[in-house]
């Protein structure tokens, strides 16, 4: 009853309380949106209850508390509060990028009322004609953008202020275990023995090291064809609209890179993908050699986290759905252990899962 209160001042605080709602189909997140249409106006309505989710990570919280705290706060997740997806968005408009503007805000029950930036996102605009490499290159162009920009340690809310975390090792590797946690229970074939773990506790470890020396920017996170529109009517790096930022972090340019890149979801072009990279190369001045080493590295730990992702989405949470973008995620992962400095990884998931290895090689 509190939160229907709730709804009911921010829609007539709006304007939209007399709005017809139109709901959108359920994605991987606990968050519902719906469509508002109140005469000519039309705008988006965030629902992310604050009980849907264990809590974010406050920025104090030890190894241990976080631990005790559950997943959000253990990956270091903004547990889809809306306050949080505010503050980033007010982060990234300020920077001059296309944000949806906030019409309000109740942050305590979890509603947001948004601006509709519509439907023209990166993989629709595709698939309807639009020069791939164009839009990947204006996607690299913001990255660049972002990445070039002063890092913030809190941005200020409807709440308070909103912490940037680091994305930092004990996010890493309890996100790269939910591969040999979920994939052995998801894809025949696939068994981890004692040994096997400890193999590959060592192998995970190395590589997380190697990420703890990178160079840190404002990491998007969640940066993917489905969280991008294309705004063609806008100029410069506003012609890129951005969804789905709040989990934003203190992480790595090539962070960004693999989730746009090697996306789940769809087939970049290899001339798109080199595209993008050579303009955010040209645009950021970063050395070729040390992206390409950083976009294996964490293109592989990446990879491993969304196969164990999607095997938990379908095993735990019935969402079979999510088994289709499993060969394209092991490609990538195959193609991310290619590099020399990942050939100890590569050897570990041949041992243990060669046939899917194989077949996406």
């Amino acid at each position: 009853m509190e939160r229907d209160a709730a709804l009911e001042r921010l829609l007539n605080a709006t304007g939209f309380a007399a709005a017809r709602r139109v709901p959108f189909p359920g994605d991987a997140s606990t968050r519902r949106y719906e469509r508002l249409f109140a005469g000519d106006r039309v705008a988006i309505l965030m629902d992310a209850p604050r009980s849907n989710e264990s809590p974010p990570c406050p920025p104090t919280a030890s190894v241990e508390e976080r631990l005790a705290s559950g997943w959000n706060a253990i990956s270091r997740l903004a547990a889809s509060r809306v306050e949080g997806f505010v503050a980033v968005a007010d982060h990234l408009s300020n920077l001059g990028l296309s944000t949806p503007f906030v019409h309000g805000v109740d942050a305590p029950a979890g509603y947001a009322v948004l601006e509709d930036l519509g439907d023209n996102l990166f993989t629709n605009a595709i698939a309807g004609g639009e020069d791939e490499i164009q839009l990947y290159c204006a996607a690299a162009d913001v990255l660049a953008h972002v990445h070039g920009a002063p890092i913030p340690e809190v941005m200020p809310g409807p709440d308070g202020d909103w912490p940037l975390l680091d994305y930092d090792a004990l996010a890493l590797s309890a996100n790269a275990d939910l591969f040999v946690d979920w994939a052995p229970q998801h894809a025949d074939g696939i068994k981890v023995s004692d040994a096997a773990r400890a193999r590959w506790e060592r192998i995970r470890d190395g590589l997380i090291d190697q990420a703890m020396g990178m160079q840190r920017a404002f990491t998007i996170r969640d940066y993917h064809a489905e969280n991008l529109l294309w705004l063609p009517d806008r100029d410069g790096v506003r012609r890129v609209g951005l969804l789905d930022f709040q989990d934003a972090v203190r992480g790595w340019p090539a962070w960004d890179f693999a989730m746009l890149l090697q996306d789940a979801r769809r087939d970049v072009s290899p001339i798109a993908a080199e595209a993008a990279i050579a303009r955010y190369l040209r645009r950021s001045e970063m050395d070729e050699g040390v992206f390409r080493h950083q976009l294996a590295i964490l293109g592989a730990i990446n990879a491993l986290r969304i196969i164990g992702i999607f095997s938990r989405l379908v095993v735990r949470d019935g969402k079979a759905r999510y088994t289709q973008f499993m060969p394209r995620e092991w490609g990538h992962l195959s193609a991310n252990l290619r590099h020399p400095e990942l050939a100890e990884m590569r050897a570990f998931v041949s041992d243990i899962a060669a046939p899917y290895l194989e077949i996406a090689a």
